[in-house]
């Protein structure tokens, strides 16, 4: 495929320039090759310095044709965006093909989250005479109490842990730091974890900074935090669709009706921009009924 260099040279910078981590590198080189293989069929040896418009919107009816979701559509066209602006960046294209592509329309859609009973139900389904258990309990704990994403769960580093100051350091995408505060009660089922369940372990050679560790002393997967959370949430009863990132979503959703500044949640959260953190402003419908009825003079009871 003559597209291999270009797509190689593009990795190489998310990796390099841009500190992506594996699985964002991953997605971006599908996406490039998606367009790569469409090329390749229609308009066999065209090179990305002449792909056109017309090109690109041939290439979207393609994908449309497909059968791939509106949404699925948007992120793809966005690392195929990535991609030409990497190119223009190298002088191997003058203008980008992207720049007046119109993405396909979706609604925006408010993300699932638990209620602080679910949660604590879900907490106690957990056996906490197994060893595993107390991990599990500790970190479906964090997640909540902290909002993090399932990949800055299971990197998490004992170096990272501030409780002298009560927060911890976390590293998220981009490799960019961010400090996050933690709660006496996380704080506390950590240092059990620690001291009952990870010091009695064989810890891997590369695993010795690791917070959470799998019975063979190495760290844990994506795979196994989602596995783990729905065995846990199916043993609660808890029948709504819940992956880590729910616990993330409950968390900064708490936060809003709560009454914390959305500024605060977005530092919290890694939110570049402020209009990612904006959709967690959905609440409750009975928590919003009962903020009007209590404060709306309009609901306001005469004397």
């Amino acid at each position: 495929m003559i597209w291999h260099s270009y797509i190689s040279g593009f990795v190489a910078y998310l990796k390099l320039e841009k500190s992506l981590s594996v699985h964002s590198v991953n997605a971006y080189k599908c996406d490039i090759t998606k367009l790569a293989e469409f090329i390749e069929e229609s308009h066999p040896g065209l090179q990305p310095g002449n792909i056109s418009l017309l090109d690109m919107q041939e290439f979207l009816k393609w994908i449309y044709s497909s059968g791939l979701s509106a949404r699925s559509q948007m992120r793809l066209i966005s690392g195929i965006r990535a991609f030409f602006h990497y190119l223009l960046l190298e002088n191997v294209v003058d203008s980008d093909p992207t720049e007046l592509l119109e993405s396909p329309r979706i609604g925006r859609k408010l993300p699932d989250f638990l209620r602080l009973d679910e949660i604590e139900k879900i907490l106690a389904a957990i056996d906490m005479s197994k060893p595993e258990g107390t991990r599990n309990h500790c970190m479906i704990e964090v997640l909540y109490a902290c909002g993090l994403r399932v990949s800055e769960l299971i990197s998490l580093r004992i170096s990272d842990l501030m409780f002298n100051e009560g927060f911890i350091r976390i590293t998220g995408k981009g490799n960019k730091q961010r400090i996050v505060p933690i709660g006496d009660r996380a704080m506390h089922l950590v240092e059990n974890y620690m001291k009952f369940v990870r010091s009695h372990q064989d810890i891997k050679k590369g695993n010795e900074d690791i917070v959470f560790l799998n019975r063979r002393g190495s760290k844990l997967t994506r795979e196994m935090i989602f596995t783990i959370i729905k065995q846990t949430t199916t043993l609660a009863g808890i029948h709504k669709k819940i992956s880590p990132h729910t616990f993330r979503h409950s968390f900064a959703t708490h936060l809003v009706e709560g009454g914390a500044d959305l500024r605060a949640i977005q530092e919290m959260l890694g939110h570049e921009s402020i209009t990612t953190t904006e959709i967690y402003t959905h609440l409750d419908r009975e928590y919003l009924r009962a903020e009007v009825i209590s404060h709306h003079p309009l609901y306001q009871k005469k004397k």
